[in-house]
């Protein structure tokens, strides 16, 4: 509908998979299947629970009835019991058992943490995908020098795929911490009003033992290995404060990455793919903006102060639950899953489709190498005789008098025929030209990049085999 808000992350820029995993479809599916694990559970613990009010739950999972909950809702003015009422209304034999014992956050917090989990895995499969691009960018470039900045100015020379490496570091911290909080990751579970399942409790006449097998049991059928082993009426918000704080870390690796690429395509280095019929610019038909880096940083921005969201949320909960996290967190965390899916996408797209100027990166290079050659220079002359300090002085004076042409005169640098010129170094132009070799001053960036690539990402990539081959379509 054009006449509506809709949600740029909906509409322009998360993929289907995540899409679906926020909707209303994914969400009430949960719920039923929630409730069928309960009844389930608790028919097979002895509660007059039959296999036949179980098999018409079954039978509704996916064919929910909006229109009766929605009509419903306007009267009760309650999501869950909304929904409990139009799906007895579809299974009338178990209409009675539906919610049996339970509380609202029984349906919508285990939802939120199946959901949050599934989410969670898109997530990591998109990752993979990026470190794989990345992966294949730094050894294709692991040997071709580059100018190195700190505080973006000229330092020593890298080459292009060690600076790729410091991306993909990023990425391997990323997934440890992904990894590490989908490991963690438990369900809810059956706590009743205030955690402390007495609903239960009275339902199974007093036996504990058959409360925790309860518990037990709702986890294993929803995919879990267990419950949170205490919680109030909701899981404690701090989870999804840790959730987002992952998602805002994944976020700002994806921001660095723009940020350099929008910074290399400034100096005409690296561009990010740009397409054949591409408009880089509405008034300059020339240009060639760097829009899905940009992008990139954009939705980033988004979702790091996203991350803020659950963690005041978490910070103002009030004893065992308020209500003032609901609609907060319908937002906060959908948007930001929503968000990071088509960051990785566009992350993919621009890793894999990097375009590369040796020749533009050679220039530069060279331009600033006669300065960071001259240590080299000065411990040549000094084997051949000369006074380290006498040479350093020269060497000083001699670079600032070359700088001042390149930046007063726009001229090129000449300190190497300033120094071919001087007697004290002893030296010519063909032997200090022999001296401008780039390789020889990138240290050990190409086998810091290969060692990296075998240590690190190689076993990460060959552990993720099934995730791999992701085509990432930007849609706009």
């Amino acid at each position: 509908m054009n006449n509506e808000y809709t949600s740029p992350f909906s509409e322009r820029y998360a993929g289907a998979e995540m899409k679906y995993l926020f909707s209303p479809d994914k969400k009430f599916s949960t719920w039923r299947r929630l409730w069928i694990a309960l009844a389930e559970s608790e028919m097979e613990l002895g509660l007059p629970v039959t296999q036949r009010q179980v098999d018409q739950l079954k039978e509704h999972i996916e064919d929910i009835n909006y229109e009766e909950a929605k009509a419903r809702e306007k009267i009760v003015r309650h999501d869950v019991m909304s929904h409990v009422y139009a799906y007895g209304l579809q299974c009338p034999e178990a209409a009675g058992i539906i919610h049996l014992g339970a509380t609202s956050c029984y349906v919508t917090d285990n939802a939120d943490l199946i959901i949050m989990r599934e989410g969670l895995q898109l997530i990591r499969k998109k990752l993979i995908n990026v470190i794989a691009a990345l992966a294949k960018f730094a050894e294709e470039y692991k040997d071709l020098p580059t100018l190195a900045f700190t505080h973006f100015q000229p330092a020593q020379p890298t080459t292009v795929g060690k600076r790729a490496t410091l991306w993909l570091q990023d990425l391997t911290f990323d997934l440890e911490d992904l990894d590490y909080l989908i490991g963690s990751l438990k369900l809810l579970g059956s706590k009743g009003t205030t955690g402390t399942q007495a609903s239960f409790l009275e339902l199974f006449e007093g036996d504990h033992e058959k409360c925790k097998q309860l518990e037990a049991k709702i986890a294993e059928k929803m995919g879990f290995d267990s419950c949170y082993a205490v919680s109030g009426q909701t899981y404690s918000r701090k989870i999804d404060s840790r959730v987002l704080s992952v998602l805002a870390g994944i976020a700002q690796s994806a921001h660095k990455f723009s940020n350099d690429i929008r910074l290399l395509q400034h100096l005409k280095e690296v561009e990010e793919p740009f397409e054949k019929g591409q408009i880089g610019s509405s008034a300059m038909a020339y240009k060639r903006n760097p829009m899905r880096s940009e992008r990139i940083a954009a939705i980033s921005n988004y979702i790091i102060s996203d991350c803020m969201n659950p963690m005041i949320t978490a910070a103002t909960q009030w004893f065992e639950r308020t209500l003032d996290d609901s609609a907060n967190k319908r937002v906060s965390i959908s948007e930001a899953f929503l968000a990071l899916d088509g960051v990785l996408t566009l992350y993919m797209n621009v890793a894999d489709g990097l375009v590369v100027y040796p020749k533009v990166i050679e220039k530069r290079l060279m331009s600033e190498l006669p300065f960071m050659a001259t240590e080299n220079v000065m411990m040549d002359a000094v084997k051949a005789g000369g006074n380290r300090q006498e040479l350093h002085e020269k060497i000083r004076v001699h670079s600032m008098a070359a700088g001042r042409k390149v930046k007063e005169e726009g001229l090129d640098n000449d300190l190497l025929q300033r120094i071919a010129d001087d007697p004290a170094f002893g030296t010519d132009m063909e032997s200090l030209q022999k001296v401008m070799k780039p390789s020889n001053y990138v240290g050990r960036a190409p086998q810091q990049t290969e060692e990296f690539l075998a240590d690190v990402v190689r076993p990460i990539l060959d552990a993720n085999r099934e995730a791999l081959g992701i085509t990432a379509e930007v849609n706009v």
